[in-house]
């Protein structure tokens, strides 16, 4: 099992969702929170707040990549076989509409094959807090089995 998910299971949400900051501080810029985590799916929320806004008032289309590349690696991690490695390798994004409000960002990747090596697209969909999609992303994983 992942280490990951073993510490989300253990820690639950908001202790887990602090401690990402520790092990990888630049998700800590836009204070993420990891609601969800199994294999094949993770669901980050991404709080409308000063700090991750543009000059628009909205949330900035960098914020929502950092969470986008939260919730796709979290689900790479704890999808991948044990001993395999990851790193993103690409990223293709989509901004669709204007991010007023909270965004649910979700990386389903039920239908993704990873116990392939090499590249591995996940896809990753923000939703405000009416359902709209405000943002979907395709990273490119690169896999490494052991």
């Amino acid at each position: 099992m992942s280490q990951f998910l073993t510490m989300f299971q253990q820690m639950g949400s908001e202790v887990f969702s602090q401690s990402i900051g520790q092990v990888a501080p630049y998700f800590s810029t836009i204070d993420p929170q990891v609601t969800e985590l199994k294999p094949g799916y993770c669901e980050v929320m991404l709080k409308n707040q000063k700090k991750v806004h543009n000059h628009l008032g909205t949330v900035h289309a960098i914020a929502m990549c950092n969470a986008a590349e939260l919730a796709g690696g979290m689900t790479t991690d704890v999808s991948i076989p044990k001993g395999a490695r990851w790193i993103p390798q690409g990223m293709t994004v989509a901004y669709l509409a204007k991010a007023k409000t909270d965004l649910r960002v979700v990386c389903d990747a039920s239908e993704v094959d990873f116990t392939q090596a090499g590249a591995v697209v996940v896809p990753v969909v923000a939703f405000d807090t009416e359902g709209t999609q405000c943002f979907t992303a395709d990273i490119t994983m690169n896999v490494k089995l052991s």
